[in-house]
């Protein structure tokens, strides 16, 4: 039986970055994965999808400029933009590997089951360690629906060789919105079928009804509290049928995607036997990131319970893990805003508070909320719909939320996140002089 230091579950950001930080420090570390080593974002996630984003991106603004002196109709080659994505993935797991080796750290491909608090199996090897860290990341959801192995995830749809000519999204959330609105610029006829009154839940609904406006000038039909209820093979390949207002609709399609949310990635872990303490959000972390059952195990990324499930957060708390295990506990979580991007055309962007959750805290608020199809830096790309929303408390002058729907939204997002981790006060976002014409300047009139 071999013993370690410390043992991570997981190779994507959260993992890498304690299993390094620790070898670096001198302690004997093994890694494990049952993926390519290198994790989810960069190779069936966000790095590889905003690859495709980039391409739709030139379709759809060749679209809206069509008739203000752009001619003619790009198109995208499906089998040469996944060519292209290979390019970013394809060297990930061996770069991911001899980063490992170089660092000396034991690598270790397959499942990884606990057998008691201390004790990894994996194969026929068992492993031991003094800590043990859990980076397992999130995983599709259990939809429980006739004919639910019919569906394909995000991994399936990255990589794809080619694109049908008709798709479902089963689901309202990042994955449905971003993949619907890639594959409508690729020439496919797309629905989503979201069984709740609103997708994206964790954004601000008045931004997020201007998204849903958008999605549909795509063309792309957005059916609303539609339960899936089964999915079955057709002609034309498969027939969705669903739910809605005690009604029964159906749609068919050549493919369909599972777009209804992730789920953390423990149960395979046999946590039990660890005495770790987990729920449907994640394992259940202390402010140390710290397993409540068993000390002796951390956990970061998106398997923990604390946190967004992003990939900054995921190096941040991975750093923070390393820290805490080698100097004992000595810095706490800090739940500071991140901002986060829905990656449509145009993105929707937000930090901080809706403004429903704004209203909860009792303070005394003042929102501001507008739609800029009609501010220059809409009208000179033609963009359809455009908006934002910003939530300052009134008593300090500080920023509580801003949520941004348009062209850039997802860089803009940045500065309204570094107001608020350093205090700044929106009077003086509104007194900063930018750089004129860009979308930053727009932030004075945000107010």
């Amino acid at each position: 039986m071999k013993h370690f230091d410390a043992i991570v579950i997981g190779t994507g950001s959260a993992g890498s970055t304690v299993a390094t930080t620790l070898s670096e420090a001198g302690k004997k570390v093994a890694i494990i994965d049952d993926m390519p080593f290198g994790g989810t974002c960069s190779q069936r996630g966000c790095d590889p999808k905003k690859v495709l984003v980039g391409a739709a991106e030139i379709i759809a603004r060749a679209q809206h400029m069509a008739g203000k002196g752009i001619t003619g109709r790009p198109e995208i080659n499906w089998q040469e933009l996944m060519a292209f994505k290979k390019t970013f993935t394809g060297q990930i797991p061996a770069n991911t590997e001899q980063k490992f080796a170089d660092a000396g750290i034991a690598m270790f491909h397959g499942t990884a089951t606990f057998l008691d608090k201390q004790t990894i199996q994996i194969g026929e090897e068992k492993l031991t360690a003094d800590h043990i860290v859990l980076a397992t990341g999130a995983k599709p959801a259990k939809l429980g629906i006739p004919g639910e192995e019919l569906l394909i995830d995000s991994t399936g749809f990255l990589a794809l060789e080619s694109l049908p000519g008709s798709m479902v999204m089963v689901g309202g959330g990042y994955i449905a919105f971003e993949f619907a609105h890639m594959a409508a610029r690729a020439g496919a006829r797309v629905t989503i079928l979201h069984r709740g009154r609103r997708p994206l839940e964790g954004f601000d609904a008045d931004l997020v009804a201007m998204l849903v406006k958008a999605t549909e000038a795509a063309g792309i039909r957005v059916i609303l509290e539609a339960a899936v209820a089964q999915v079955t093979p057709s002609d034309e390949g498969f027939q969705v049928d669903y739910r809605k207002g005690g009604q029964t609709g159906s749609v068919q399609a050549g493919l369909v995607v599972h777009a209804a949310g992730r789920a953390p990635a423990v149960e395979e872990l046999d946590p039990e036997r660890a005495g770790i303490e987990h729920s449907k959000k994640g394992v259940k972390v202390n402010d140390y990131l710290q397993c409540l059952g068993n000390p002796a195990v951390y956990a970061c990324g998106d398997v923990a319970e604390k946190g967004l499930p992003l990939t900054p957060l995921a190096g941040y708390e991975g750093r923070l893990v390393a820290k805490n295990i080698l100097e004992n506990n000595v810095e706490t979580f800090n739940n500071a805003p991140v901002p986060s991007v829905v990656f449509t055309i145009p993105p929707l962007a937000s930090v901080g508070m809706t403004e429903e959750k704004a209203r909860e805290t009792g303070k005394d608020l003042t929102v501001t909320c507008a739609e800029t199809s009609d501010w220059y830096s809409s009208k000179r790309i033609n963009e359809g719909i455009s908006g934002y929303k910003t939530i300052v408390d009134k008593e300090t002058g500080l920023l509580l939320g801003a949520h941004l729907f348009g062209d850039h939204s997802d860089e803009v997002i940045n500065l309204f996140a570094m107001a608020m981790k350093f205090d700044i006060p929106a009077s003086q976002l509104e007194k900063t002089i930018m750089a004129y014409p860009t979308r930053s300047s727009d932030i004075r009139y945000m107010f």
